[in-house]
């Protein structure tokens, strides 16, 4: 009997907040839920942005004015609204108006030579040959003796000045000992925390139930860590005169994610691993843990990524591939001549008339159990994903250009929701997670994979999401993004529509599509089933079919029976408990990441082996080293 993976937590940071308790997911659909969660996702994004404190029960405002919540999220709303989601790159991640672009100066002249710069065009060290003299405020006169050989820093204005950035004041550096960390791992003890604690079940509930290598971490990023704390200065700061320190090298592996996962939250010693897909790393990590719960050798997996591109090296990489949606671009597509706040927020705008995709920052992760242990132990299903698929495009003229790998991916994902929910199901009651990236190129090739698809299984008009246009595109982490808003969807009813976009575009393939700029209601058991899909350079694609809660719910009682349903239902109000207090905890400030720095190292010294398995210190049950032998019949 093959088990099947659930979702029992799940959490991040991306440029819509906090994702746990659907908060992130609320500020998608703002406009369209309820007072009381509404007012609480405010409050939740004026806590962790730092606009809002609590102090003994109720909350100050930076300028010391104490207010009712009502008051004070109706206070700071416009500036919550307008520091959230896709704008224009602020100074926190760099100054679009002063990008670095170093240029070698050299000059031979026996007599010497003078000439000006100002204090941010000066070289990190200063020849010796050099005489400077401030002839005013930020700005110098050099006298040159001799030859002049060095490297001039020339700054020029950022041509890309959108991008979707966490939440303006958001550092997660802060709320932990971060000592130099990139800002990816930052995010990910930040996120990894969230879906931990979101889950209601303390880890080490967990660990008692399981043995150690039961357990799995899945976690990376696409292009690792690339800000100055990691690869960015590892290959950067030699050529400016920097000093290369002991941490950029190893903290700069894509798989780093998962390396902290285990080593400063979980402690774990169990399986770990990171995939690298391009745009399908989530999923290809995803797939990992599904497969490892399907085939009984884990009970629980925990799967992330985490990348923060919003770097001016890494947008001037995909700016030179023609990828990127320009400024110059977005002018010449509206016809404007200047852009403003407003105009930045709908740069990416998916199946319309667009000009490249925008760059976003994200940190999604996700706590994954086999079925029996999820009910044995009351967790809070919120879906399940009972598959990932994957295929590669074949023979190829361009290796960024997209292929057919992703018409495999989606029909088959289609054809097993059809073949566990039936015809009328996947055809009535599901709905796309699209990529969506907002290029001229994938509205064309994806709107055809999806109507395609559509077409084949008889479906007349499917929903199609589009999450892109409000967080903009996170790399490897962007599925992450897409599941953890479609979980919203089960419990607000609610599909985000694709609001950036004004029209779709006449080449868009919608034939069989339902596609929305406004939000569509279907009700919290209206859909049945959400298929994520992505399609990544190189020819990486991945499609999963996640499982609506209620359906998931309907499935177990038929596998374990009404009796015992009913014992779970008495659990879960236990982690449900623990579940909302973490919530309550982290909208007054008082929630910290999980970070265990230097806790319960252990040595080969400390662990006791036998032929048949080893114990470890702080573990309630052992590792079985009873290994079957697979190849019985060749032995």
């Amino acid at each position: 009997m093959s088990q099947l993976p659930v979702i029992v937590g799940f959490g991040g940071i991306n440029p819509a907040g906090r994702a746990s308790f659907h908060h992130a997911y609320r500020r998608l659909v703002l406009d369209r839920i309820d007072a009381p969660s509404r007012t609480e996702t405010l409050l939740d994004l004026a806590i962790i942005t730092g606009l809002a404190v609590s102090e003994n029960g109720t909350y100050k405002t930076q300028t010391g004015d104490f207010a009712s919540t009502e008051e004070l999220v109706n206070a700071l709303e416009p500036q919550l609204l307008n520091s959230t989601l896709i704008r224009r790159i602020e100074a926190s991640s760099f100054d679009v108006e002063n990008v670095v672009f170093n240029k070698p100066a050299s000059l031979a002249n026996e007599e010497g030579f003078s000439f000006k710069l100002r204090k941010r065009q000066m070289p990190v060290k200063i020849p010796e040959n050099w005489n400077i003299e401030e002839t005013a405020p930020g700005t110098f006169l050099i006298e040159v003796s001799g030859d002049l050989n060095v490297i001039l820093p020339d700054m020029k204005t950022a041509p890309v000045q959108s991008a979707g950035q966490l939440p303006s004041g958001f550092t997660p550096g802060k709320l932990y000992q971060s000592r130099n960390h990139p800002r990816n791992l930052q995010m990910t003890v930040f996120a990894a925390s969230d879906a931990l604690s979101s889950s209601g079940i303390p880890f080490e509930k967990i660990t008692e139930r399981v043995a150690p290598d039961q357990i799995a971490v899945y976690a990376s990023n696409s292009i690792g860590q690339l800000d100055d704390y990691g690869f960015g200065g590892l290959t950067k700061f030699p050529a400016i005169g920097k000093r290369t320190t002991s941490k950029q090298m190893p903290l700069g592996y894509a798989q780093m994610p998962a390396d902290f996962v285990n080593a400063y939250i979980l402690g774990n010693v169990g399986t770990t691993g990171g995939a690298l897909g391009a745009c399908a790393t989530f999923l290809y990590n995803l797939r990992s843990g599904v497969n490892d719960i399907r085939s009984g050798r884990r009970k629980v997996v925990l799967v992330g990524g985490s990348d923060a591109p919003v770097t001016p090296e890494v947008i001037e990489g995909f700016r030179a591939m023609g990828a990127l949606a320009e400024d110059k671009d977005l002018l010449a597509l509206d016809n404007l001549a200047t852009l403003t706040d407003a105009d930045y927020r709908k740069a990416c705008r998916p199946f319309g008339q667009n000009c490249g995709f925008t760059m976003g920052e994200s940190s999604q992760f996700v706590l994954l159990m086999s079925d029996d242990l999820a009910i044995e132990l009351g967790a809070e299903i919120y879906g399940a994903v009972p598959e990932v698929f994957v295929n590669a495009d074949g023979h190829k003229k361009s290796i960024s250009a997209p292929g057919i790998g992703n018409y495999i991916t989606l029909a088959k994902s289609a054809s097993l929701i059809e073949k566990m929910l039936g015809k009328e199901s996947l055809q009535q009651r599901s709905f796309i997670q699209a990529h969506g990236t907002s290029t001229p190129q994938n509205r064309v090739t994806e709107s055809h994979v999806i109507n395609e698809t559509a077409k084949a299984f008889g479906i007349n008009s499917w929903p199609v999401s589009a999450v892109k246009c409000y967080l903009g595109h996170s790399q490897g982490t962007a599925g992450g993004d897409q599941l953890s808003t479609s979980l919203g969807t089960w419990k607000y009813g609610l599909i985000p529509g694709i609001v950036t976009t004004p029209e779709f575009a006449d080449d868009v393939h919608k034939s069989n599509l339902q596609l929305s700029n406004q939000h569509i209601e279907v009700g919290a058991t209206g859909m049945d089933s959400v298929f994520l899909n992505s399609k990544g350079f190189g020819g990486n694609n991945a499609s999963a079919p996640v499982l609506a809660p209620h359906i998931v719910s309907a499935m177990l009682t038929k596998r374990y029976g009404s009796e015992k349903m009913k014992g779970y239902q008495a659990k879960l109000e236990q982690t449900r408990q623990v579940a909302f207090a973490y919530n309550d905890a982290s909208l007054k400030g008082e929630a910290k990441p999980i970070y265990l720095y230097d806790n319960n190292v252990l040595q080969g010294e400390d662990l006791s082996i036998s032929k048949t398995e080893i114990k470890l210190p702080g573990y309630s049950n052992p590792i079985s080293l009873d290994v079957e032998n697979p190849f019985s019949d060749l032995s």
